[in-house]
């Protein structure tokens, strides 16, 4: 039995030796009484017990660098995102600007193919508008 204080002069071996013993034994004690007997007679009722033990994951320095890296790439990507939808949403506007300014020109198109037409100019091959002669 280890007395505090006692470890002086042993080695960590022994000590986690001792340790992995005393896990060990009650790993093996707890998977004993997994099936106990709690009724005596014809029902008898069983109770599993399953240990479950973690330990901490170990990382080395390049799964560390690995996982700053994919964090680092999935915020890139978000903010990638970001940047796209609202450029997307600046294009909408832009766009129906656009579609605003094309309906204004057709209106004044052809406002202005009716003046040309009461003045009596007719335009030539080149699109551009010539004056009648007038007698």
């Amino acid at each position: 039995m280890l007395i505090k204080g006692d470890c002086v002069g042993r080695n960590s071996y022994e000590i986690e030796d001792v340790y992995t013993g005393c896990r060990g034994g009650c790993c093996r004690l707890s998977y004993s009484c997994s099936a106990c007997d709690v009724n005596s007679g014809k029902d008898r009722n069983y109770y599993a017990v399953e240990p479950e033990i973690t330990t901490p994951e170990y990382k080395t320095d390049a799964a560390r660098a690995i996982d700053a890296y994919e964090r680092l790439m999935e915020r890139y990507m978000d903010l990638a995102e970001s940047n796209l939808q609202q450029a997307g949403a600046d294009y909408q506007v832009v766009v129906s600007r656009l579609d605003s300014l094309d309906s204004r020109l057709e209106e004044v198109s052809s406002r202005l193919a009716r003046i040309e037409k009461k003045l009596g100019v007719e335009p030539d091959a080149n699109g551009t508008a010539k004056l009648k002669a007038v007698k």
